[in-house]
C-alpha cells in the first residue's frame, strides 16, 4: 500500500506538470497578430519540423514556445564535445557524480545560450507580423521565450528526479500526442467516404508497423562473454553472460538529424531569391527520387555517427579485460576491438535501413490514400512515442519491484 501511495504522488506530479507546460503554450506573446502569422507559416516544412518537438508552440509564439528544444540541443552538443575535449571526458568518467553534476551545470547554461539566441532569431523571423517594431518588443519577447524556455526546463528535471520517466522525453512525447487528434480532424474533415474507408483498410498496416518498431527498438544483439574462473572451470557455463548490442544504437537521433537536415533546404529555398542555388536545391526537393536517395544517405549517415558517440569499441574492449571477461575465440585487445566494429557496423546499416523504410512508410500511405493522417504521424513521431512509453514502462516497474525488495530487506 505505501508503495502505491508514492507511486501515485509521483505520477501525479509528473502529469501536473506536463500539464502546465501544455497550457503556457497558449498564452501568447502580446503585440503580434497572430492570425496573420499562423495563416503565413502553414506550409513552412522547418516549422513543421520543429512543431514536432513544441507541441505547435513555433506556430503559436506562447511563452513556452522554444519548450525543451534549447535543451535538447545543448545536450547533443555537450555529447559531442565530450569526445572532442579531453576536459569534459575527464568529468565524465572520473569524477563520478560531481563531475556530471558539473556537465549538467554547463548544459543548462548553454540551454539559456541558446534560448536567447533563438528567441533573437524568432524576433527577427515575426517581424512582418509585430504591430509595434521596437527595441523593448524585442527584449519582452527574448525575455518572454527564454524565460519560458529554462521554466520547461526545469519541469523536467523535476520530473526526472522526483517524479516518473525521464522529464525531457516526456514533454515531447506529450507535444506529439496533442497534434494527432487535430490531424486526424483535418484529414477525415477533407476526405471522402471512399479516402475514409482505405485509410480504415491501412489502418493494421499502421499497427504493424509500430509493432516492427516496438520489436527493433528492443531488439538487441547477444554476444557471449566468458570470465576467467569459466576458462578454469571448463563445464561451468553461464547462459546469462552475454554484452547486449542494440540494432539501433541511436534511437530516434538519427531520424531526427535526417529530418532535420532535409527541412532546412527547403526553408532557405523559401527566403533565397531567384538565382542558380535556388534552382539546384529546388530540383532536390521536388524530385522524389533524389529527396529519397538524400534522406537514406542522411539517415545511414548519422546512424553511424551516433553509434560511434554512444559506444566506444575501444573502451568496451578495455573494460571487459579489467573485468578478466573475453569473448569466446576471440583475442583481447586488438582483435576484440575489430571484432566488436564488425559486429557494430553491420547492426548499424540494418538499424539505418529499418529507419529508413519507417519513415517511408507514412508518405506511401499517404500517396494510396491521398490523405495526410499517416504523413503528419511520421517516423520521428513514432520512433519517439515508442521509446519514450517503453522507457516510462520500465522505470515504473523498476522502481516498484525495487521497492518492494526494499520492503522484504526490511
Amino acid at each position: 500500500m505505501q508503495i502505491n501511495k508514492i507511486l501515485i504522488k509521483k505520477i501525479t506530479l509528473t502529469l501536473l506538470l506536463l500539464v502546465i507546460a501544455r497550457m503556457g503554450i497558449f498564452i501568447p506573446i502580446p503585440g503580434i497578430d497572430h492570425d496573420a502569422f499562423y495563416n503565413g507559416i502553414g506550409n513552412n516544412a522547418l516549422v513543421n519540423f520543429l512543431n514536432i518537438f513544441s507541441g505547435g508552440g513555433f506556430s503559436t509564439i506562447g511563452i513556452f514556445a522554444l519548450g525543451i528544444v534549447p535543451y535538447i540541443n545543448s545536450s547533443l552538443i555537450i555529447q559531442l564535445l565530450n569526445k572532442t575535449i579531453p576536459a569534459l571526458e575527464n568529468l565524465q568518467k572520473e569524477e563520478g557524480e560531481k563531475g556530471r553534476q558539473k556537465i549538467n551545470q554547463i548544459t543548462r547554461y548553454l540551454a539559456l545560450g541558446w534560448a536567447i539566441i533563438q528567441s533573437a532569431g524568432i524576433c527577427l523571423w515575426i517581424k512582418p507580423y509585430v504591430f509595434y517594431w521596437n527595441i523593448r518588443f524585442i527584449l519582452d519577447v527574448i525575455i518572454s521565450l527564454s524565460a519560458g524556455s529554462m521554466i520547461v526546463m526545469w519541469f523536467a528535471e523535476i520530473i526526472t528526479e522526483k517524479g516518473i520517466g525521464n522529464g525531457a522525453s516526456l514533454i515531447i512525447f506529450q507535444n506529439i500526442i496533442s497534434g494527432i487528434p487535430q490531424s486526424l480532424k483535418n484529414s477525415i474533415a477533407n476526405s471522402d467516404q471512399l479516402i475514409l474507408n482505405q485509410t480504415i483498410i491501412l489502418l493494421p498496416l499502421f499497427i504493424s508497423m509500430l509493432v516492427i518498431t516496438i520489436l527493433v527498438q528492443e531488439g538487441v544483439r547477444k554476444i557471449n562473454i566468458v570470465s576467467a574462473r569459466q576458462l578454469i572451470k571448463q563445464n561451468e557455463f553461464d547462459p546469462q553472460s552475454y554484452l547486449p548490442l542494440k540494432l539501433n544504437q541511436g534511437g530516434v537521433m538519427p531520424i531526427v538529424f535526417a529530418s532535420a537536415s532535409m527541412a532546412l533546404p527547403a526553408y532557405l529555398s523559401s527566403i533565397m531569391p531567384e538565382n542558380y542555388l535556388k534552382k539546384i536545391i529546388d530540383t532536390c526537393i521536388n524530385n522524389s527520387v533524389v529527396y529519397i536517395m538524400l534522406y537514406g544517405l542522411l539517415i545511414m549517415f548519422f546512424s553511424y555517427f551516433y553509434s560511434s558517440l554512444i559506444l566506444n569499441t575501444e573502451d568496451l574492449s578495455n573494460n571487459l579485460k579489467k573485468m578478466g571477461t573475453s569473448i569466446p575465440n576471440i583475442r583481447p585487445g586488438d582483435d576484440t576491438i575489430q571484432y566488436l566494429n564488425k559486429i557494430l557496423n553491420r547492426l548499424t546499416f540494418l538499424g539505418s535501413f529499418f529507419l529508413f523504410s519507417v519513415a517511408l512508410v507514412p508518405s506511401l500511405i499517404a500517396q494510396i490514400t491521398h490523405v495526410n493522417s499517416f504523413r503528419g504521424f511520421g517516423a520521428t513521431s513514432l520512433l519517439i512515442l515508442v521509446g519514450v512509453a517503453i522507457d516510462t514502462a520500465k522505470q515504473i516497474q523498476t522502481y516498484i519491484i525495487s521497492e518492494k525488495y526494499e520492503s522484504l530487506m526490511k
